[in-house]
């Protein structure tokens, strides 16, 4: 039996796990992401973790697939990184440094790319070679797999789809510097956002105002009890999610869109209302386009991270 490790790096820790050639998560752990000096120990610790792991488990070097990785920042096909900030890393080649650090095949791909490709080959979209993944979080982001394959884009930059445009209009600015991305309405910083504005534009009751430190389970919860102002907000946060979902889709036509983060815990009746503005929206060739909830949560990084250099042997 041949073995690999799938690695899904974040910005506070690292999430390693340990499959067979099947597919099957043996073991998973995390260690911390070590971001002083530049990021420079993030790769010899991921480094000792597995070979440490290796020599635990006495798993000989000779039955292991290789490494694959998933990193919070533009990858190509090559393995450069284009900086990631919040790791501190330049540019440099993961290939090489983890390769030379480990002795194994490295295969590194975008954080949300290779958590789509992990949704694709063992998630929500099981069974389907063409998919997205938009995930609503802290912010907006997502993968994009076509023909099996995470799409990276000259860049490394393909899947930012948190930053496609919905507001024209907006005069606050997102985290990237433009005004109006998606991720401003849709990510749960978001759903706050919008609700926040209501509030001081409509003076009617609302539950929402009596809650210190307004969150975005808030708003889901008084919009599921009625509450007419949340309701309302949740219909902004639907037509806003719909219409980006149907532009992102009238470029790449995938057979399934899979819901993922941390407001997407909200569930059906989040499906329904973006589903039902992505529906006004789609171009109609595209019609049959399903949503389904990501299933994976926190793994599936570390699945499409295997998955990646299970593809590449």
């Amino acid at each position: 039996m041949k073995y690999g490790f799938g690695v899904d790096l974040g910005g506070t820790t690292v999430k390693i796990a340990f499959f067979d050639q099947t597919g099957t998560m043996l073991d998973k752990w995390e260690i911390p992401t070590v971001t002083a000096n530049n990021g420079s120990q993030i790769l010899p610790d991921i480094a000792a973790s597995v070979l440490n792991y290796l020599e635990d488990k006495k798993i000989s070097r000779e039955q292991i697939i290789g490494i694959g990785i998933g990193v919070p920042g533009p990858v190509d096909d090559a393995g450069v990184v284009n900086r990631c900030g919040n790791l501190g890393w330049g540019v440099f080649n993961v290939h090489t440094a983890l390769g030379e650090l480990t002795g194994f095949p490295i295969k590194a791909g975008n954080d949300a790319n290779v958590a789509a490709l992990g949704e694709a080959w063992k998630g929500g979209a099981v069974g389907c070679d063409n998919m997205v993944l938009a995930t609503f979080g802290t912010g907006v982001g997502g993968g994009i797999v076509v023909n099996g394959k995470p799409v990276n884009g000259v860049h490394g930059a393909a899947g930012e789809i948190g930053h496609v445009v919905v507001e024209r209009d907006e005069k606050e600015p997102c985290t990237c510097g433009k005004y109006g991305c998606v991720e401003m309405y849709c990510s749960a910083t978001g759903v706050v956002r919008l609700a926040k504005r209501r509030m001081a534009q409509d003076q009617r009751h609302s539950v929402l105002r009596e809650i210190d430190n307004l969150t975005c389970k808030d708003v889901f919860d008084a919009g599921n009890r009625g509450d007419a102002l949340a309701l309302e907000v949740l219909e902004q946060v639907y037509t806003y999610m719909g219409q980006f979902l149907a532009a992102v889709c009238c470029v790449t036509d995938p057979e399934v869109v899979v819901l993922g983060g941390g407001v997407s815990k909200a569930g059906q009746p989040l499906l329904e209302g973006a589903k039902r503005y992505f529906d006004k929206y789609i171009f109609h060739a595209s019609a049959s386009i399903r949503f389904a909830l990501a299933t994976l949560g926190n793994d599936a990084g570390a699945y499409g991270a295997f998955k990646l250099i299970l593809d590449a042997q």
